[in-house]
């Protein structure tokens, strides 16, 4: 365990199984990882520089540890100790600081009473579902069959700006411009690039489709003042019917079933919030909505009248005024939409759900399908049903995670990670010392398996952050009129590069948004969900799809980068070294941003670079400008 700064490190080489709920499909690799219950677990214990020359570990973790403790060493961006304790084991503990001042862990939560009218932290080592059971033998097989979640790779597919496979269905919405109508890609589309290969070649194991229920054929006004279709899904007008723009019902089944056929799980968006005003429930029954009248205005999300952020409010209010919100205060409403996305998972037989807009609904509805899912799709499936959650936060943790959980989400997307990593990766803002310090503190916050992520159909495409001179593309580019158009120089793409190293080499579930292989360009929405591109490449995008397509089968053919502990190896302003390692084996990165080359440390003394294929030697290793290293060590 890692604590002072929440990173949970189990150098026992145990992981954080919370929300798979099963061992690893390797059984042999599984059994040989069991320990015995009394394996001691490593407890890593870390405090921030900032002014501080000593910081010294005191506690209950061995007799007279109160008087005289455990001097912490500077490494990376914090002072560092680590203790090896049996399993179960609860330390109440301080951080002696510069000789004089006792201070409580500032971001560990978990606090008792010291008995002298202040607090204690406390830890608990817990080295998780690895090890044995009480009478020495292994964990239980898998269900043959089963699926870690922990080793997926997540690409966001969405249909209609993807591929066009049957131009039969393709129609357009009168007095839309283009940038915001149908484009005519298709389950057609999809079903032809799963069957030549193409996700398998990224490495991709798991597929997010858009929401599939229909959507009207009646324009609606944007707060951008231009008219826009219902092509993203977002808009269900029939709860019922598969989205007639993009092929039937028996379609999407295929789509399925040969995604499963290659191993791929498959996904679909589910909008859960609101339903478009042309569906009928909600002229046959607008007490499962709330009423758009609310405080002498009109209760629109955002508006002065209700407010994104009120705990009360966000659940009530409406996205736009032809979009009615649910009311699952209703258990009659409730019920109904539990129902029907019920409905879609055994008609289909999709294997999760992104669910959005998770902050504006009521915490019931994901308790009702997260019980019914457990009680009636998973026992037939033998599978676990993975839900993940989509929370528009990049800064407050706790929202997020409130809603992950046992009894309700497996996971959300990591928008502070994302924050994070786009600004030190891509924007080079600040330093590879921030990151690291997020790193110890997020990655276990959260209990589940979290997406993480550097692009979605919400922001603006991250080639443009990348760019020499970063922008925002919300602020710059007209998605209308003057689209911006793909950067012709190398570095945009090396940059996106690295923060994709970054992502497929650490824990959680690493996203792939449509076109971010090739560095699609776009502004802001629409122009961010420009038609996928499939010939005429550059010679950089092609570099960077290749970079991706590497990493796939590294991170496939290399579990302990997405079940290890990832521990600091060294860290620079503008390089980063880390160690991902499980029972089995162990993988180093290292990460330069900078524009010059720069070195890491704490490096295998002779490996081979996963990506370049060649041996190299340590501890100490030069890297080019905006490049990374995937090590595993050699004899």
């Amino acid at each position: 365990m890692r604590y002072g700064l929440l990173a949970l490190l189990l150098v026992c080489g145990c992981t954080d199984d919370t929300l798979v709920n099963r061992p690893d499909p390797n059984v042999e690799r599984q059994a040989e990882a069991c320990k015995p219950v009394e394996t001691p677990c490593a407890i890593e214990f870390l405090y921030p520089l900032g002014g501080v020359d000593s910081v010294e570990l005191r506690g209950d973790f061995r007799e007279g540890a109160w008087e005289a403790g455990v001097p912490m060493q500077v490494d990376g961006a914090a002072f560092r100790t680590e203790l090896s304790l049996p399993q179960g084991t609860t330390v109440h503990y301080k951080f002696f600081i510069n000789g004089s001042e006792w201070v409580v862990d500032p971001l560990n939560p978990a606090r008792e009473p010291d008995g002298g009218g202040g607090e204690n932290s406390v830890v608990t080592a817990d080295c998780g579902y690895n090890l044995c059971s009480v009478d020495g033998e292994p964990p239980p097989p898998p269900v043959e069959g089963s699926f870690d979640w922990r080793s997926a790779v997540l690409y966001f597919v969405f249909v209609d700006r993807f591929r066009n496979g049957n131009p039969g269905n393709d129609l357009t919405v009168s007095g839309v411009e283009a940038p915001a109508n149908y484009h005519g890609g298709d389950f057609a589309g999809v079903l032809e690039k799963i069957q030549d290969g193409y996700f398998e070649s990224l490495g991709v194991n798991a597929l997010w489709l858009t929401v599939p229920m229909n959507n009207p054929n009646t324009p609606g006004m944007g707060t951008d003042g231009h008219l826009h279709s219902g092509y993203h899904g977002y808009w269900p007008s029939d709860l019922d019917q598969v989205e007639e723009h993009f092929g039937s019902e028996q379609e999407l089944k295929t789509l399925v079933d040969e995604a499963h056929a290659r191993g791929i799980k498959v996904l679909f968006d589910y909008a859960m919030n609101h339903v478009h005003e042309e569906n009928a429930l909600f002229a046959q029954h607008p007490e499962w909505f709330w009423p758009l009248d609310y405080d002498g205005g009109q209760c629109v999300c955002g508006s002065a009248v209700c407010d994104w952020n009120d705990s009360y409010e966000q659940k009530r209010c409406w996205f736009t005024p032809y979009l009615p919100d649910w009311n699952f205060q209703n258990a009659q409403a409730r019920a109904f939409s539990v129902d029907n996305a019920m409905q879609w998972i055994t008609r289909t037989g999709a294997d999760g759900y992104r669910l959005d807009a998770v902050k504006h609904i009521e915490l019931d509805w994901l308790l009702d399908l997260r019980k019914r899912v457990s009680e009636e799709i998973e026992p037939q499936t033998k599978e676990h049903f993975y839900m993940v959650g989509e929370t528009f936060e990049s800064g407050n943790r706790d929202i997020l995670k409130f809603f992950v959980g046992a009894d309700r989400l497996d996971g959300q997307f990591d928008f502070p990670l994302r924050a994070v990593a786009v600004e030190k990766l891509l924007r080079r803002t600040g330093t590879m010392y921030d990151l690291d310090s997020f790193l110890a503190t997020n990655d276990n916050y959260y209990p589940g398996v979290m997406s993480t992520f550097l692009g979605n159909h919400d922001i603006g495409r991250i080639i443009h952050v990348a760019e020499d001179q970063p922008w925002d593309a919300w602020a710059k580019g007209d998605p209308w009129g003057n689209p911006p158009g793909l950067p012709n120089y190398a570095a945009p793409f090396e940059r996106v590069a690295v923060g994709f190293t970054f992502l497929f080499t650490t824990k959680g579930i690493p996203l792939i948004y449509y076109g971010d292989e090739i560095g699609l360009a776009g502004a802001g929405d629409p122009d961010n969900r420009r038609s996928m591109e499939w010939d005429n490449f550059s010679e950089h995008q092609l570099m960077l799809r290749a970079h991706i397509q590497k990493l796939g089968g590294i991170r496939r053919d290399h579990p302990a980068l997405w079940r290890g502990v990832r521990s600091t190896l060294s860290v620079s302003n503008d390089t980063y070294a880390y160690r991902m390692a499980d029972d089995v084996e162990e993988v180093f990165v290292a990460l330069n941003r900078a524009d010059v080359p720069g070195s890491v440390d704490g490096m295998p003394k002779k490996g081979r670079d996963l990506l370049s294929g060649a041996v190299v030697e340590g501890p100490q290793l030069n890297l080019q400008p905006r490049t990374a290293m995937i090590i595993v060590p050699e004899s």
